[in-house]
């Protein structure tokens, strides 16, 4: 008796490379080949891997640690409700993408989506700004992160001795590029343990916050501040007026929780991402919305009332100065040593998602060398090379270190004006274009709700770009206090139009099918002629053949 041959089904047909190869399920790899895509990358994520590496690189306490010179120049009570009201509309905007994430899991999701849901003579510019907003936002992301660690690890020098030291701006980006330099290696070296890690980094964040939580309050038990103090009380440290001021404090919470899109560039190697990725969204955002408003009520009960010390301290960080107040010399330095440690593993954290963004762009041939950078170890499983591409261009943007401070907080606002524009754009073309080509995940927010949500969400994040671009100090700037991110992103956004409009529009088409011609059933190539999409180095016309006989269909391979 010949042996039975199993039976798949036209969802599933195109899974079986990725199957056979032992990188996912079969139910997953059929998600990703109906987007277009064979799988490459081993599924080694579950929902809590991925929940950790978007938590790992908000890394809470670190992210308001190094963000407080935006939310204490409007006093305790600007922190704690500046920092609860914009975690909401972070939330709106997590349940917009969400609704997206379980629908289309796929590492490139943000410039995919784009495409697929714009108008036809829009979509590919925006697909290929979307791309480019998304990925140098999550560079600037890492070379915050990183920039953060190095103010921090020179503190910790600073307070050992005494505040008799003072780092010049060369010896901060040396310490910089070392760490973005360690990541490299890390995250080429140590892929296969990188799921389980994320295990390890959440708790690590979750032992520093509970450290925090209880030690301020015990070293502070004779000056801690009332509960009319910390919720009531306002300040204006800026020259902007009481009402702007709070809105700046939105700064701290919209960069530090704006890495939740790094559970979708884990898509294609998480199992069961049409749930994991929403899920890993928005357990992230609400994790930290909530541990956040308890970390900034803490800081408010513990801080000293005049807070323009802390913004002028000597140890050149508000939280290194809140910590030895309440905790002396050894306490400060034991406390800043946990909290650059976590950031260091934020750091690692967001590489490996940019690496996979980069990744998935240079696969649909965006970037400059895509041919090199698209390619994945055969032996790691992961995309080294993309991986030392982020790594080089982290290492040029950080020489904003060298000019001043202002220039180098740049880097924390082009990380939010470039991911707002990322993650806007896609949901803003859904609910013009392409509603009607929404086709639901498991997870969604319903037909009711997600309309409201998503223009909710456009308007918040059109409201943290024009946010990110004002001067923290007032109007009027100097060279010095300038903000610098008006011009960073206006390079970066319209540097990738110039760049479209004048030779990518010649080649770039927007996302590419890497199945093969067999790995394709006859409903998904007749969905892509129907498309227009192009198949990498396979068919894109139809021709009628005739084979013994019998007319067939064949599809007529590009030169």
């Amino acid at each position: 008796m010949a042996e039975e041959v199993p039976q798949y089904d036209a969802e599933r047909q195109g899974s079986l490379t990725g199957v056979a190869q032992g990188l996912a399920s079969e139910d997953d790899a059929a998600v990703l080949a109906k987007l277009g895509y064979k799988q490459e990358l081993r599924r080694n994520f579950g929902i809590m891997e991925v929940f950790g590496i978007a938590f790992s690189i908000m890394g809470l306490l670190p992210s308001i640690a190094s963000t407080l010179a935006y939310s204490l120049p409007a006093g305790p009570a600007g922190l704690v409700w500046g920092w609860f009201t914009a975690s909401a509309f972070i939330f709106v905007v997590g349940l917009a993408m969400a609704d997206l994430g379980s629908a289309m899991p796929t590492s490139g999701g943000l410039y995919w989506w784009t495409h697929y849901f714009a108008s036809p003579k829009t979509r590919n510019a925006l697909s290929f700004l979307v791309g480019y907003s998304n990925t140098l936002g999550l560079v600037g992301g890492l070379c915050s992160i990183d920039y953060g660690f190095a103010l921090m690890f020179v503190s910790v020098i600073v307070i050992a001795r005494d505040g008799n030291w003072e780092p010049s701006n060369g010896i901060v980006y040396v310490v910089f590029m070392c760490c973005v330099l360690v990541h490299g290696v890390l995250a080429s070296t140590i892929s296969k343990a990188m799921a389980k890690l994320q295990t390890v980094f959440v708790i690590a964040n979750f032992i520093l916050i509970a450290a925090t939580m209880i030690a301020l309050p015990i070293g502070r038990k004779h000056e801690r501040n009332d509960a009319k103090y910390i919720f009531s009380h306002t300040d204006n440290l800026t020259t902007w007026s009481p009402g702007f001021a709070w809105f700046l404090t939105w700064l701290s919470p919209i960069w530090t929780i704006g890495g939740f899109d790094s559970c979708v560039h884990m898509s294609e190697e998480a199992s069961n991402a049409t749930k994991a990725v929403p899920y890993g969204i928005l357990m992230s955002i609400g994790s930290c919305w909530f541990f956040g408003w308890l970390i900034c009520i803490v800081l408010a009960a513990c801080m000293t009332r005049d807070t323009s010390t802390l913004l002028s301290s000597p140890f050149g960080q508000p939280m290194a100065q809140i910590y030895y107040d309440a905790l002396g010399k050894r306490g400060a330095l034991g406390m800043m040593t946990l909290l650059f440690i976590v950031q260091f593993l934020m750091g690692l954290s967001i590489l490996v998602a940019v690496s996979r963004q980069s990744w998935a762009f240079s696969r649909d041939g965006a970037l400059p060398f895509s041919a090199f950078f698209r390619r994945v170890s055969p032996r790691l499983l992961i995309p080294v090379r993309a991986v030392w591409g982020c790594v080089l261009v982290a290492c040029v943007l950080g020489l904003l270190c060298l000019i001043a401070p202002a220039a180098a907080s740049a880097l924390f606002s082009l990380a939010v004006a470039a991911n707002n524009v990322a993650w806007g754009t896609p949901i803003f073309c859904r609910l013009v274009w392409g509603q009607n080509k929404f086709k639901p995940g498991p997870v969604y927010t319903g037909d009711k709700l997600s309309r409201p949500i998503g223009w909710l969400a456009i308007a918040f994040l059109l409201f943290g770009i024009v946010l990110a671009m004002f001067p923290a100090s007032g109007p009027n700037p100097t060279p010095q206090t300038m903000n610098y991110t008006v011009v960073v992103n206006c390079a970066v956004w319209g540097g990738s139009l110039a760049y479209y409009f004048i030779d990518a529009r010649k080649w770039f088409t927007g996302p590419k099918i890497t199945l093969s011609e067999d790995d394709l059933t006859d409903e998904q190539q007749a969905a892509i002629r129907e498309e227009g999409l192009q198949i990498e180095g396979v068919p894109t016309t139809v021709e009628s053949v005739d084979a013994g006989g019998e007319k067939g269909d064949r599809v007529a391979a590009k030169v």
